[in-house]
């Protein structure tokens, strides 16, 4: 991203040297004064009482007046009876001096309310049902028990850690006689400074925060974007900061880290073998978390000594604290993880389909120089044999980073460079950033001032900062006239030399600001309605996402719209595919790609991915195979590198190397048909498409810390090799003896007995799909996953310990959205039982497809089979050739030759 000019090479080590991950330029909770005051709470000392004479109790809800008793101010209760087990606890101001925010759009609608039922209520307590769930609100202490059944899983407020500041007056610094005032305030509640910057806090603290705690749970998940483990750690032990959601533009950011990252996600969910329960924490403001694990070390003496005298063997707690806002969260009742995640999707929503190029491998660099760099790059992955999908451009593309602009030189024909592209199956991504580049003449920067589209600072100017462009200004997306301009500027004939075929790569929306606070917006700065920038900061980049992909539905609304975010917040999985950002060439960081996308899958954001080979510095070409190999099983496949790094596109290395990313593409490619399958069915279900173990293993203790491992689906658990120079890797294998893996490439069978040392080296890509599933394959190479459409499918029937096996495949055009509209598609069930393979439609939709059946490879096959019949409609019963390999480990039936549209049978004898 930087060109030759001097101003941009000044600006470049300017970023660098700000960053490199310098802790000193960011936040401790020490050093922010609404989280050292919430952290700074007494427990046991709760200063808040609810008033149960003001109860009123509706069908959905129960209200009454929480009372800070020590200020006697009044604010509004409620508890609502969600669907699907989930219950949602509010507390605001009952008349507020400034409106207090809710994020506008995390939760995909207004949640469905379910009946709720009292079940007993007197003057200190109430306790209402809904479903098998009850929950006790108690008056004084202020407190909530949740109870799935008769299991106490959560207690709110159970250390008295409650805390909300209502908006208030700034008092006056001198008494009428011009003495001083005492006051027991931080001294950073009205205004405080970081480095050289201030912050005026105009409207003065307003932080809300509550302890939550998980009684019997062991470990406690999720709050991504952090570079740590997937199991969330003890903090404040050690000196470990609490977890910080404060979406930030981190340099070369740091492994086993609670720092912010790019994203915030404030879901947590706490788990045990006995059960698991999640609380979404619906606030858009900087958010610290702290957790407590009493598994930890002695951190705690016992948490559940404050929960009505019960007694259990461990608990796992999370304090949230956050800058502004309101308290609303949902406690997410489970009772396994699947329905956990599956209830927080309901409410933040769900990714949908992508197109099926999407999931192909992406091929990115800072910057492609040309036109002609562009070509050439493709024309040598053809010459090698190498696939892949997409070109991506990154900001050298422009004409003086000045976004929908094109270099008038370097990019002076990109239609023909697209079309040129697109004749071979490909297509382009560019990048759009949220600054604008404040220059004379520049459109969208004269249309941004003559139509008062930017952010404001607190004095109603403009707001500038420093970003890739220099002097810049960023557009406010909480003005929905900037919102209607901004979708327009993605128009064919608006963004001229684009074509449907480009996509969009939304970067730097934390948003970034060189020069500011911790590289980001000042918090006092001003958006439309008076929205103060604390508010809304981890919106922000959902706010710029929503309009782009709008845009690009307008733009081509028979195309499903592909954007990739850097900054992302609960919900943008309804629009965008995220990446771990601006890692680096380093073991440590391919170790942690899979927890950081595991960890925002369940979080809701599948779509995720880490750049293969690290974007910055130079991977030896052991690391580089490494991750090529290990980057095949995150949903996002996209190699991507700093411009100061060498060039390493897989065709530049020798033989040896090209082959092992080849045959790791080609892997890849195979298996877009589960991966395209799983997409569907998340956006059916809610369910992640990637996975950690104990999401499918709930039972089994001995997974709650394995994140180096992952499930794709169910049917595939793979593993990430993070350690130079080995010839051997552990792996364990969960389920028992009666749960059966097959290694992927050799299809020897292994027991999920546990750990397994086996053999790993350079070519070996270690990955077992699991016993029972049925795996739909494409195994044609092809240079571009957009010439895969018409391909047969292989099926690979892995058996499991009673001889059989199931599984799903899904498809459609796959691209347009007839599959919403027209219910133009088909989802198929097959199943393997009593030596014969079935397939039905599971809805009755249809879709002419050309795609048919080439074989099916059965996997630690039934012995003694001489033959194969084929039965169905269009065909008969037709005679199949079958043949056992050498070592009788699978059983091949070839060429079935039936179309996938009908119903079939083959039964073996």
């Amino acid at each position: 991203m930087a060109s030759n000019s001097w101003f941009t090479l000044f600006l470049l080590v300017f970023v660098l040297s700000v960053f490199a991950v310098d802790k000193n330029n960011f936040k401790t909770c020490e050093q922010s004064s609404f989280c050292r005051r919430l952290r700074g709470i007494t427990e046991g000392e709760s200063k808040y009482m609810l008033d149960l004479e003001t109860l009123q109790v509706g069908e959905d809800t129960i209200e009454a007046k929480l009372i800070n008793v020590e200020a006697d101010i009044p604010f509004k209760f409620s508890l609502t009876a969600i669907s699907g087990n989930i219950f949602r606890l509010q507390v605001d101001e009952v008349s507020p001096l400034y409106p207090r925010y809710r994020p506008q759009n995390a939760l995909k609608g207004e949640p469905q309310v379910t009946k709720l039922e009292v079940l007993d209520r007197n003057k200190e307590s109430i306790t209402v049902r809904s479903g098998n769930n009850k929950v006790a609100v108690y008056s004084k202490p202020f407190k909530l028990e949740f109870f799935e059944k008769e299991q106490l899983v959560s207690v709110v407020n159970g250390r008295g850690l409650f805390k909300f500041e209502h908006y208030r007056s700034k008092p006056k610094e001198n008494d009428e006689e011009g003495e001083a005032q005492q006051t027991d305030e931080d001294p950073g509640a009205w205004e405080e400074n970081f480095k050289s910057h201030h912050d005026s806090k105009p409207r003065g603290p307003s932080a809300v925060g509550v302890d939550v705690a998980f009684p019997g749970a062991i470990r406690i998940y999720g709050l991504p974007e952090h570079a740590d483990s997937l199991a969330l750690r003890t903090t404040g032990s050690g000196g470990l900061e609490p977890y910080r959601l404060y979406n930030l533009d981190v340099f070369e950011y740091e492994m086993d880290s609670t720092m912010a990252l790019y994203g915030a996600v404030p879901v947590v969910y706490a788990h045990s073998p006995k059960g698991t329960v999640g609380v979404f924490w619906h606030n858009s403001a900087e958010t610290w978390v702290d957790i407590k694990n009493s598994k930890d070390g002695n951190v705690m003496s016992s948490i559940v000594n404050l929960v009505s005298g019960t007694k259990t063997d461990n608990s796992v707690e999370a304090h949230f604290m956050s800058e502004s806002g309101v308290i609303d969260m949902f406690v997410l009742m489970g009772p396994k993880p699947k329905d956990a995640i599956r209830q927080y999707a309901s409410l933040t929503g769900v990714a949908p389909l992508p197109q099926f190029y999407t999931l192909g491998y992406h091929q990115c660099r800072w910057n492609y120089n040309d036109e002609d760099d562009v070509t050439n790059v493709v024309e040598n992955f053809d010459a090698h044999d190498l696939p892949v999908d997409v070109m991506w451009l990154d900001i050298e593309y422009t004409d003086g980073k000045k976004y929908f602009t094109w270099d008038p030189i370097k990019f002076a024909h990109p239609d023909v460079m697209i079309n040129n592209l697109t004749a071979t199956g490909r297509k382009l991504v560019i990048i759009i950033d949220p600054h604008i580049k404040r220059e004379a003449g520049y459109f969208l920067h004269e249309d941004a001032l003559a139509n008062d589209y930017y952010v404001k600072n607190k004095d109603g100017s403009v707001y500038e900062g420093w970003c890739w462009p220099g002097s810049s200004s960023y557009l406010d997306f909480y003005d929905p006239k900037t919102v209607d301009y901004y979708k327009g500027l993605y128009a064919l004939d608006k963004f001229k030399g684009t074509t449907h075929d480009v996509y969009i790569w939304n970067d730097m929306n934390e948003p970034s600001v060189f020069n500011g606070p911790e590289v980001t917006m000042p918090k006092d700065c001003v958006h439309f309605g008076g929205l103060e920038h604390r508010e809304v900061h981890n919106e922000f980049a959902l706010k710029q996402v929503i309009p782009t992909y709008e845009g690009l539905i307008q733009r081509s609304n028979h195309r499903r719209p592909f954007i990739l975010s850097r900054g992302h917040f609960s919900g943008s999985q309804r629009y965008v595919t995220i990446w771990t950002g601006d890692n680096a060439a380093e073991w440590s960081h391919l170790a942690a790609s899979f927890p950081m996308c595991l960890s925002e899958a369940i979080g809701g954001i599948s779509f995720c991915g880490a750049d293969i080979g690290g974007f910055f510095n130079n991977p030896d070409t052991e690391l580089l195979q490494r991750w090529y190999q290990a980057g095949i099983w995150l949903p996002f496949y996209r190699a991507h590198a700093h411009i100061d790094t060498r060039r390493r596109e897989p065709y530049l290395f020798n033989e040896d190397v090209r082959n092992r990313i080849r045959t790791a593409l080609r892997l890849r490619y195979a298996h877009l048909p589960l991966w395209y399958t799983l997409f569907w069915e998340h956006e059916i279900t809610g369910d992640p498409v990637i996975r950690p173990l104990f999401y499918q293993y709930p039972d089994d203790a001995n997974v709650v810390d394995i994140d180096k491992e992952l499930l794709v689906g169910s049917s595939i658990l793979a593993l990430v090799i993070s350690e130079p120079g080995i010839s051997t890797t552990n792996v364990y294998l969960p389920g028992g003896f009666s749960e059966y893996w097959y290694d992927i490439e050799d299809f020897k069978l292994y027991p999920g007995t546990g750990v397994y040392n086996l053999p790993a080296s350079l070519d070996k890509n270690i990955a077992f799909y699991r016993g029972g599933s049925i795996i739909p394959r494409k195994d044609r190479p092809r240079r571009a996953a957009s010439l895969m459409h018409n391909d047969p499918f292989s099926l690979y029937v892995a058996l499991d310990s009673k001889k059989s096996a199931s599984g799903t495949l899904y498809l459609d055009d796959y691209q347009s959205f007839e599959y919403k509209n027209n219910k133009k598609y088909l989802y198929i069930h097959f199943d393997f039982k009593e030596n014969t393979l079935t397939s039905k439609l599971i809805d009755k939709t249809d879709y002419p497809t050309k795609e048919w059946i080439e074989r099916v490879v059965i996997l630690g096959p039934p012995s003694g089979i001489k033959g194969a019949k084929l039965t169905s409609k269009s065909l008969g019963t037709v005679e199949l050739e079958t043949s056992y390999d050498g070592e009788e480990r699978t059983l091949t039936v070839r060429k079935p030759g039936v179309s996938v549209r009908e119903p079939f049978s083959i039964k073996l004898y």
